[in-house]
C-alpha cells in the first residue's frame, strides 16, 4: 500500500513495484512536515533542510520493518547530503513552474497478464496465439537449461490462469514441444563454453590471449585499486554460472556501501580469438533478438538467485510531438534524423553535452552547484524557440546553467531514460544481490534490454560523466559525488504516491549510477553467449526456409557479379584475385573481401591461424594508398561479417579471421566505414 503525498511538488523514487508494503504510522506525516517550502534554489539556505531530510531517512531512524533494505543501503548521513540537496533542488524547480508536471499511472496487473506480456516481450507471442511460426521455434531451440526453465515457468503460470478463468482451450506445453513427461520441459541446448562471437566448434576450447592493455577491457579503479583483479566470462550464460554458487553467501545481513572508489573491484574481460562486440556492431535485426534473449536470461538469472524480477505496468503516456523538452526520445530522434540522417542521440542532448565538455569539465562543483532557476527557465524557453533555427547563442550559457538544462532534459522525458518498466529491476539487483560481480551481470542484461535510442543516449551521458570524474582534481567531483547528484534525476519521476521504503532507496540508486559510470565499457559489450544464440536462431531460420534463402543468395551473387564486372578496374600487377566465375570454388581457408569504396574493390586472402581483421584492413590500405579518393582514405574503415548465420557484424580489429570464418563459412566479408 502506498501513501498519498500532501505536497504536490514532492517526488517519487521509482524503486519498487507498485504493490508496496503497508504504511508505517507516522512516516508520511513526518516526511511532509519536515520539508518546508523554499524560495531560492541558488542559495545554500536549503543545506540544513537537506541535512534534516537525510537524518530523518537514515537507517538509524527508520522503522524495523525496513531493516533489511536499510542495512543494504546504509550510508552515513553526510555521505548522502548531496543526494537530498539535489532532490530538494528538483522539488523547487517544479514548484516555480519551470518544469511541467506529468504523472505516470500504474496499471493493476490481472492474474496471468504479467506472464502473457512477458511471453510477448521475449518474442514468444506464438505460445499465446497458438500459431506455428518459425521465429518462435528458432528461439526456443537455442535456450539453455535455465533459460528454458524460466520460459516454462511463465508459460505454465499463464496456461493455468487461463484454465481457471475458463476463457478458452489452452494448448498444453507438451503438445507444443513434443514431450510426454508429466513434468514437461523445453528442449535445451547443452551448456558448454562457446566462442566469443561465434558458435562452439567441435572439440574446441576457448583460447585466451595473455593480459595486456590492448587485449582486454579493463574496468577498475584509477587509484587505490585492490590488488586482486577479477575476470568476467562471457562464454557461459550468467544464469548457468549462478547454479554453482552457494546461495547462503549471497545476502549478508549487514552489508554497507562504501563510498570510496577503491571499494569497487577491478574487472577485466579478456578478448578471445573472436574479439569483443559492442552493441552498435550488430544489425538492428540481430539486436532485436539480443533483447529477446536478454530478457529470458535476466529472468533465469533472477530465478537462479531466488529473486523476483519485478516490472512496472504503466499506462502509455503521450508526450509532446514537437519541441525539445518533454518529447519522447524516439519521437525526438526521429524528428532530428530528418535534419541530420544517421544520428543516434537527439541533437539537443548532444549539444548540451558538447557545451559542458568544452567549457564545464573543470568547473568546481559542476552538476552539484545549481544554476539560477530564473536563468535556466529563460534559457529553456529560448532553446525551444531558437534551437532548430540555429539562432541560439550558446556563449551566453553559463556552465552551471547548462548542467541544469541537461538534468532538466532527463527529468522531463515522458518515460525515464532507463525505462519505467524495468526501474524496479534496477533497484532489486542492488537490494537483493550483494556481490558486485552478480550486480554487474544483472545490470549488463538490463542494458541489453533497453530500446536503442535510450541505450545510445544513456551511453553518451555516461561517457560525459566519466569525463567529469576524470577531472576530479579541478572540479572536486569524485565518482560518489557525481553518482549522488545524477541518481535523483534518473530514478525519480513525477507522480502522486510515495512511501518510506522508496525513499530509503537513495543510497541504492546512487550505487547503481556508480556502477554504470565505472563499468560502462563492459556494459556496452554484447555477451558472447547471446551472440552464439543469435547465430543458432539464424541458422534455424535458414534451415526452415532454405529454398527461399538459396534463391535470394543466387540473385544476390548474380547482381554482385554484374556490378563487379562493370566497376572492376585494371588488375594491378601482382594482385591476388580470383575471376568471378571461380568465386563459388574458393578453397578452404580463403575468403574474398570486398571494399566497394576503394579503387581495388576485392581481394582473395588466404587465412592462417594468426591472420587478424586489422591485418586485412592494413593490406587493403596498402594496396589502395594511391588509388582511393582522399575522402575514403580519411575514413576509419572496418571489416564486416555479413550474412550466413549473422545479419551484420562489425569485427573487432583483433579478431582472428580463421576462427570467425569457421564459425560462419557462408558469410561475406566487406570493408566499409563504421557507423558513428
Amino acid at each position: 500500500m502506498t501513501m498519498e503525498m500532501k505536497d504536490s511538488g514532492s517526488v517519487v523514487l521509482t524503486a519498487y513495484h507498485p504493490h508496496s508494503p503497508a504504511r508505517i504510522p507516522g512516516v508520511e506525516q513526518s516526511f511532509v512536515q519536515d520539508i518546508p517550502p523554499s524560495h531560492s534554489p541558488t542559495s545554500r539556505k536549503s543545506l540544513s533542510r537537506c541535512r534534516r531530510i537525510n537524518r530523518m531517512l537514515s537507517n538509524e531512524s527508520a522503522p524495523p520493518a525496513f531493516s533489511r533494505s536499510n542495512s543494504q543501503a546504509s550510508m552515513d548521513s553526510t555521505s548522502m547530503e548531496d543526494f537530498w540537496c539535489e532532490v530538494e533542488s528538483i522539488k523547487e524547480s517544479r514548484e516555480d513552474g519551470s518544469e511541467e508536471a506529468m504523472l505516470l499511472e500504474f496499471k493493476p496487473a490481472d492474474e496471468g497478464e504479467l506472464e502473457a506480456e512477458w511471453l510477448q516481450d521475449v518474442g514468444l507471442s506464438t505460445l499465446i496465439s497458438g500459431a506455428e511460426e518459425e521465429d518462435g521455434q528458432a528461439l526456443l531451440s537455442t535456450l539453455t537449461r535455465t533459460q528454458a526453465a524460466a520460459v516454462q515457468k511463465r508459460y505454465n503460470t499463464y496456461t493455468q490462469t487461463l484454465r481457471k478463468k475458463n476463457k478458452h482451450t489452452v494448448r498444453d506445453v507438451r503438445d507444443i514441444f513434443g514431450t510426454s513427461d508429466s513434468s514437461p520441459t523445453f528442449e535445451t541446448v547443452p551448456v558448454s563454453p562457446v566462442s566469443s562471437n561465434g558458435i562452439q566448434l567441435p572439440g574446441q576450447k576457448p583460447v585466451w590471449k595473455s593480459v595486456s592493455s590492448k587485449s582486454c577491457l579493463d574496468c577498475g579503479i584509477d587509484k587505490g585499486s585492490p590488488s586482486i583483479t577479477e575476470e568476467l566470462s562471457y562464454e557461459v550464460s550468467f544464469s548457468e554460472s549462478i547454479t554453482v554458487l552457494p546461495k547462503t553467501q549471497e545476502w549478508p545481513k549487514n552489508q554497507r556501501f562504501k563510498k570510496e572508489d577503491s571499494a569497487l573491484p577491478k574487472f577485466i574481460v579478456r578478448k578471445s580469438r573472436f574479439g569483443l562486440t559492442e552493441v552498435g556492431d550488430l544489425s538492428p535485426e540481430d539486436m532485436k533478438k539480443i533483447r529477446y534473449l536478454s530478457l529470458i536470461e535476466l529472468t533465469a538469472f533472477y530465478d537462479a538467485l531466488g529473486v523476483e524480477l519485478k516490472r512496472n505496468r504503466v499506462e502509455r503516456v503521450r508526450g509532446r510531438e514537437n519541441g525539445l523538452f518533454g518529447v519522447p526520445l524516439a519521437v525526438l530522434l526521429e524528428n532530428d534524423q530528418k535534419k541530420v540522417p544517421g544520428i543516434k542521440v537527439p541533437l539537443i542532448f548532444q549539444k548540451l553535452l558538447l557545451k559542458l565538455e568544452e567549457t564545464g569539465l573543470e568547473t568546481e562543483g559542476i552538476l552539484r552547484v545549481p544554476g539560477s532557476a530564473s536563468r535556466v527557465k529563460n534559457l529553456h524557453q529560448e532553446l525551444e524557440a531558437k534551437f532548430y533555427e540555429d539562432t541560439f547563442d550558446w556563449d551566453q550559457v553559463r556552465n552551471n546553467d547548462a548542467a541544469g538544462l541537461l538534468k532538466m532534459f532527463i527529468r522531463e522525458l515522458p518515460s525515464p531514460l532507463f525505462t519505467v518498466e524495468y526501474l524496479p529491476a534496477f533497484i532489486t539487483l542492488v537490494e537483493k544481490i550483494s556481490k558486485i560481480k552478480l550486480q554487474l551481470q544483472a545490470l549488463h542484461l538490463l542494458i541489453m534490454l533497453m530500446p536503442e535510442v535510450n541505450r545510445d543516449t544513456a551511453k553518451a551521458f555516461l561517457q560525459f560523466l566519466k569525463k567529469v570524474v576524470a577531472n576530479e582534481g579541478k572540479n572536486k567531483m569524485n565518482l560518489w559525488n557525481v553518482s549522488m547528484i545524477v541518481a535523483p534525476n534518473l530514478f525519480i519521476y513525477k507522480g502522486k504516491r510515495a512511501n518510506q521504503q522508496e525513499m530509503q532507496a537513495a543510497a541504492t540508486t546512487a550505487h547503481i549510477v556508480r556502477l554504470l559510470i565505472r563499468y560502462q565499457d563492459i556494459l556496452w559489450t554484447v555477451p558472447s553467449f547471446l551472440i552464439s544464440q543469435v547465430r543458432k536462431m539464424n541458422e534455424a531460420a535458414m534451415n526452415n526456409s532454405k529454398r527461399q534463402l538459396m534463391f535470394d543468395k543466387g540473385v544476390r551473387k548474380l547482381l554482385r557479379r554484374k556490378t563487379m564486372e562493370r566497376e572492376r578496374p585494371e588488375r594491378p600487377e601482382g594482385a591476388v584475385t580470383f575471376p568471378p566465375y571461380l568465386q563459388s570454388d574458393i578453397p578452404e581457408g580463403v575468403i574474398r573481401v570486398y571494399a566497394p569504396l576503394h579503387s581495388k574493390v576485392s581481394m582473395a586472402i588466404q587465412l592462417n591461424s594468426q591472420t587478424k581483421a586489422k591485418d586485412i584492413l592494413a593490406r587493403f590500405h596498402c594496396e589502395n594508398s594511391h588509388g582511393s579518393s582522399q575522402s575514403v582514405r580519411g575514413q576509419i574503415q572496418s571489416l564486416y561479417e555479413i550474412g550466413g548465420n549473422i545479419g551484420q557484424h562489425c569485427l573487432d580489429p583483433d579478431a582472428f579471421m580463421l576462427d570467425v570464418y569457421r564459425a560462419n563459412p557462408q558469410a561475406e566479408w566487406v570493408i566499409k566505414p563504421k557507423a558513428s
